[in-house]
């Protein structure tokens, strides 16, 4: 038998103990169209089967989810019958290979995950992660990929009419062969009007929206596979965005919903027919039927096989309520797109494909949907703990620390984010009430309330990987500081967990690490996980990328006009920081910038005392005393204070007493600090508040003149305004002019 097999096994990459098991589950051998059904559903892209088991470890409960996990996106509850739901996703495979589709039809497949939980999406953000910018063959790949990248994501936002409003951005030569490309989207809608994956029996099962063709063909299997040279060969897996066609999509399912036309809603995202038709009958815990010559398609003499791993984009299940057929299908029409039954809800439990009057498949949908899963062992990168144990207190203080600062502002990571986000149309819906390069996190106003919400994705590659663990807790708890330092207060997260091959032990370690982190730091917050994406194989022969878990949170501003923004806006506010004054060099930005090095343990955390600080700072702004305030991260206090200086080009003035190292002082690095300002009417008030928490904080200075100055017992350093600004814009500048 495994001679006969063996061509099928090696076209269709799945391992012999898999086939095995669908020998078993099925009773018989498969066909080639049903194995390759179980090869797509069996990936690690549509199955998880090696992050599962970890998956289950974070926490998915708390008081305002609607829903978590295991739908199209989660949903959080934001009161007065409202709710959002919100999720990440990742197109770091597409985007290697052609970054302006692999961009592009990353944003419109989020967007349609939210749009099919019954929300109208309110806000895009991006994660993005590049490889070298210097001048060098490297460095021409990664303004390619940059500025198609950048493209993709305006093409599809702009043109659909959802804003990008906020995002971020890491350069590092370990993403050089492999860039990473996330998609966060946000949408709103009533509670009563929520929607999910599901269908009753015997109801036909509607395909809404474009015609499908060949292209994205196996790209769910594409997405769980290494990069290799041979990579370029896969652009037809590549899917092919109509941002047009997505709005006109977009309206039909949401009108659907609102008409309440439909029971159940499913995209059509990876895997195509294939995942979207098999999880919405596995979920219902009913069979269903498909008869592929309803498909609707735009290229001819397409086989079952094509059909059923096609990716086109811009293509919705619908399943309407009993006798309410025709208005959907006339709905559909008034958009002119295609709403056709392709398939009926059947009593036994499996997948079944017709094709010309003959049944191609018959799969159990509980085979397909419960792929095997792997517990496997983990093992450390032995240089990353050499790396990790390095001695960095003999480092030189740096004889010229001005020339460090502007050194940091032009770093890739630090400098400004504003060549990218200005091709973002951010205010269309005229919903964003913090425009990026405005705050930590972007703020959205939810219309007729006076509610808002607040959004951020991050984090921090180096840390991850020093200490995938500690890195993990780190962009947790970054990302929802970000959120707590505008006004917000933190709901719950989604996240895209970006790892290289699970297979290996380094690689499962990783895995591991993150998600045993990201669970530590979860109960910890008391922020559960709703919903999120497990993006594997980030890898090649030579490489694999940093454990990135990016963290997308979203927090409540019950009172808009109780926010806060970054910049310094009034002259002779008080500046106060809140935390110690020194932080660590371990895997900062500064220990790269200025000593090339990249060592040490990422600064310890200690969550306890983060929510506290959180807790302060939206309860500062909460009472309207606080309006401006910034998280003190990556490049230290030097660097946030740079930062609150160039919104409105005003200057401060500030006293530092007995530092042990003034490079510890201005570029360390530490959890759990936030700058703020007030003005002295409130100072004394605001002190008691942070004393009633127990936290460390110093009154730094002053706002006010158009120089920022840092005094120390042996040092006055002072930079202009416009110099900080200058070295600051000129780096994204030069590659997306």
């Amino acid at each position: 038998m495994e001679e006969a097999l063996h061509p099928l096994l090696k076209e269709t990459g799945i391992p012999l103990g898999e086939y095995q098991e669908i020998v078993r589950l099925l009773g018989r051998e498969p066909n080639r169209l049903e194995l390759y059904l179980f090869k797509v559903m069996w990936s690690e892209h549509c199955s998880y089967k090696n992050s599962r088991p970890l998956l289950r470890l974070l926490p998915r409960d708390g008081p305002a989810v609607l829903q978590g996990p295991g739908e199209n996106a989660g949903v959080v509850d934001i009161g007065e019958g409202w709710a959002v739901a919100f999720k990440i996703e990742s197109h770091n495979h597409p985007s290697a290979v052609e970054p302006v589709q692999g961009a592009a039809t990353g944003v419109g497949g989020i967007i349609r995950d939210i749009m099919a939980m019954g929300a109208r999406p309110i806000a895009l953000l991006n994660s993005l992660r590049f490889g070298k910018l210097e001048d060098s063959p490297e460095g021409d790949r990664t303004r390619y990929l940059v500025r198609g990248v950048v493209e993709g994501i305006a093409h599809y936002g702009n043109a659909i009419g959802v804003p990008t409003v906020g995002g971020e951005v890491y350069f590092h030569p370990d993403y050089q062969d492999n860039p990473l490309v996330n998609a966060m989207c946000v949408g709103l809608l009533r509670v009563d009007e929520l929607k999910k994956s599901r269908a009753s029996f015997s109801r036909p099962v509607y395909y809404v929206g474009s015609k499908t063709g060949r292209d994205g063909i196996g790209g769910a299997a594409f997405a769980s596979e290494e990069l290799s040279e041979e990579s370029e060969s896969k652009r037809p897996s590549v899917q092919v965005g109509d941002p047009f066609m997505g709005k006109l999509t977009l309206e039909v399912t949401l009108g659907a919903i609102r008409q309440d036309l439909v029971e159940g809603v499913q995209d059509m995202g990876a895997a195509g027919l294939t995942s979207s038709l098999s999880e919405m009958a596995h979920k219902s815990g009913l069979g269903l039927e498909l008869n592929l010559d309803w498909v609707p398609r735009r290229e001819t003499g397409m086989n079952s096989l094509e059909l059923m791993l096609s990716e086109s984009q811009e293509r919705m299940v619908l399943v309407p309520h009993p006798g309410r057929e025709t208005r959907l299908e006339a709905l559909a029409a008034r958009w002119g797109l295609d709403a056709v039954p392709v398939a009926t809800m059947i009593a036994e439990p499996v997948f079944r494909i017709v094709s010309e009057g003959q049944v191609v498949a018959n799969v159990p949908t509980s085979a397909l949907a419960d792929s095997p899963t792997y517990v496997r062992e983990g093992q450390e990168n032995p240089a990353t703990a050499t790396l990790r144990a390095m001695n960095l207190s003999q480092l030189p203080v740096p004889q010229n620390l001005e020339e460090v600062l502007l050194q940091l502002l032009a770093s890739p990571n630090l400098c400004s984010r504003a060549p990218v986000f200005e091709r973002y149309d951010h205010q269309v819906g005229t919903n964003t009430a913090l425009i990026p390069g405005k705050g930590d996190a972007a703020i959205v106003r939810i219309k007729g309330t006076n509610r808002a919400i607040a959004v951020k994705v991050d984090a921090n590659p180096r840390y991850s990987k020093l200490a995938p663990r500690l890195g993990a807790q780190h962009a947790l708890a970054e990302a929802a500081r970000n959120v707590s330092v505008v006004g917000g207060r933190p709901l719950a997260y989604t996240d895209g967990l970006n790892c290289g091959n699970p297979e290996t032990p380094h690689g499962y370690f990783e895995l591991s690490e993150t998600i045993h982190g990201l669970a530590e730091a979860s109960r910890a917050l008391g922020l559960p996980v709703v919903s999120g994406n497990v993006s594997l194989y980030n890898e090649g022969p030579s490489y694999r990328i940093p454990p990135t878990p990016m963290v997308g949170v979203v927090g409540l501003l019950e009172n808009l006009e109780h926010r806060a923004e970054l910049g310094f806006q009034r002259a002779g506010e008080f500046i106060v920081l809140i935390g110690n004054k020194e932080g660590g060099f371990g895997a900062s930005e500064y220990l790269w910038v200025a000593h090339h090095l990249e060592a040490g343990s990422p600064p310890a955390l200690d969550l306890a005392h983060e929510a506290k600080t959180q807790a302060a700072i939206r309860e500062l702004i909460e009472r309207g005393w606080v309006k401006t305030a910034h998280d003190v991260a990556e490049g230290g206090l030097a660097v946030a204070l740079a930062e609150m200086c160039l919104p409105y080009r005003l200057g401060a003035t500030i006293e530092i007493r007995n530092p042990a190292r003034p490079d510890a002082l201005l570029f360390g690095e530490a959890p759990s600090r936030i700058l703020f300002t007030i003005d002295q009417a409130k100072l004394q008030m605001a002190v008691k508040v942070l004393e009633s928490f127990e936290l460390p904080h110093k009154i730094l200075g002053q706002v006010g003149g158009d120089k920022l100055t840092i005094l120390m017992p042996k040092e006055r350093l002072e930079w202009s305004l416009e110099s900080l600004h200058a070295v600051w814009e000129r780096t994204l500048r030069e590659v997306l002019p």
